[in-house]
């Protein structure tokens, strides 16, 4: 099978010229194992238990001698990994020296404090719809926005059921080769499946698999949404400390993130809860076990994947964009105004966007744009309503309606 190029390879090959040692961490089957592989010049698979046995009895040994850059896969698998790492790059590892790969950010025991100012970290996501389709090389969407440029789109012209259909498909390269929709659906189900019957990072110890999928059921029924974790928990049946404890296992791993509402001094009252998202639109549906006839029959269900879906597509151009945002959402504490996602670029210039499962923007739809527009003034450089409808047009000043596949698609 011939390597799809990822958004990331030119980064990671231009930091690699630079860095002794960078980590690619994201979901399991996300794709960064082979993404490491197209540049390693060695590889040591710690998930292997004989070669993870013979590296933690002697790790220096081990790594001595490989061709670089060295591949060190799932890290995670041996605490030694960092420490060892740690000590080349100070005996004067030069540049390319190690890619690390890894299913989980390890945080939770603290083993990565190790690699501070040694290793620099790059997350790798699922594939992007840009990704497979094979325009790794156009400038990402927020770029675009952040230098005042026009956002046309090319392509066939998408309706919402293209789009579910997308979301559906996942970011998981393995599932994606999958042409059959019932073998795609068991397939997610079987990574759901893994995901609550073992515990990749050995973080969490004993468990009970049923009530942790209760607790990933009702993260995924609140999926882009707003929500105390009260909600969840007490809809899992579980109680705020095994909730703690899950959320904070499935952020690990990838599954979940929290968008941290955004704080500014010329905007008051805002509410400062958590925007909760299952990180892929279509691991949030084998979690439901729904398909695209039951989320077009529900309307809260079509918003939540739509949204999840989109949140997904910005979130995997983060790491490329030479605008460094990062991704927030809005609301006032009277619920009266919200912003879907709120993306702070270098020098606090602010880009938000709206989220709606409709082939209709209208001017109502940008109103809580245009509110924050206006009480921001310069430091909002645009808006954007985001639709499953075929054209572009403006809703006002600096604020326009544009397809979902313009974050792909556009030029």
């Amino acid at each position: 099978m011939a390597y799809r190029r990822r958004l990331l390879d030119g980064l990671l090959d231009e930091l690699l010229a630079e860095l002794p040692a960078i980590l690619v961490v994201g979901p399991r089957g996300s794709g960064k194992t082979t993404t490491a592989l197209q540049r390693a010049g060695s590889v040591v698979r710690l998930d292997v238990p004989g070669q993870a046995a013979a590296f933690r009895a002697d790790p220096d040994a081990v790594l001595r001698g490989l061709e670089e850059p060295v591949l060190l896969d799932e890290w995670q698998a041996a605490t030694e990994t960092f420490p060892a790492v740690k000590r080349a790059i100070d005996s004067g590892a030069g540049p390319g020296r190690f890619i690390l790969t890894g299913s989980a950010y390890g945080d939770l025991e603290g083993v990565t404090s190790a690699g501070t100012g040694r290793i620099v970290r790059l997350r790798l996501l699922g594939m992007t719809i840009r990704e497979q389709t094979g325009q790794v090389i156009a400038e990402p969407l927020m770029d675009r926005l952040a230098k005042g440029q026009d956002v046309s789109v090319s392509g066939e012209p998408l309706d919402l059921r293209d789009y579910l259909d997308m979301a559906l498909r996942s970011g998981f390269p393995e599932a994606l080769e999958i042409h059959g929709i019932t073998a795609r659906q068991r397939w997610l189900e079987g990574y759901v499946d893994q995901i609550i019957t073992r515990d990749p990072t050995g973080t969490v110890g004993a468990r009970n698999p049923a009530l942790l999928l209760r607790y990933l059921e009702a993260y995924a029924l609140h999926s882009a949404g707003i929500v105390e974790a009260k909600s969840i928990y007490e809809t899992a049946g579980i109680d705020k400390r095994t909730a703690s404890s899950y959320e904070g296992v499935l952020e690990n791993v990838f599954v979940v993130e929290s968008l941290p509402a955004w704080r500014t001094n010329r905007i008051k009252r805002l509410t400062q809860m958590p925007k909760r998202y299952i990180l892929d639109a279509g691991l949030m549906a084998a979690i439901l076990r729904v398909d695209m006839t039951a989320i077009l029959q529900d309307a809260n269900l079509l918003g939540r994947v739509i949204d999840t879906f989109v949140a997904s597509q910005l979130r995997g151009e983060l790491e490329v964009s030479a605008a460094r945002p990062r991704l927030y959402h809005l609301r006032d504490t009277d619920s009266r105004r919200e912003v879907d996602i709120v993306a702070e670029l270098s020098g606090g210039r602010v880009l938000a966007f709206e989220i709606k499962a409709s082939s209709a923007a209208t001017a109502s739809d940008a109103r809580h744009l245009a509110w924050m527009r206006d009480q921001l003034g310069d430091r909002f450089i645009g808006g954007v309503v985001f639709h499953t409808g075929p054209h572009g047009f403006p809703l006002g000043d600096r604020i326009n309606a544009l397809p979902i596949s313009a974050i792909w698609a556009g030029r």
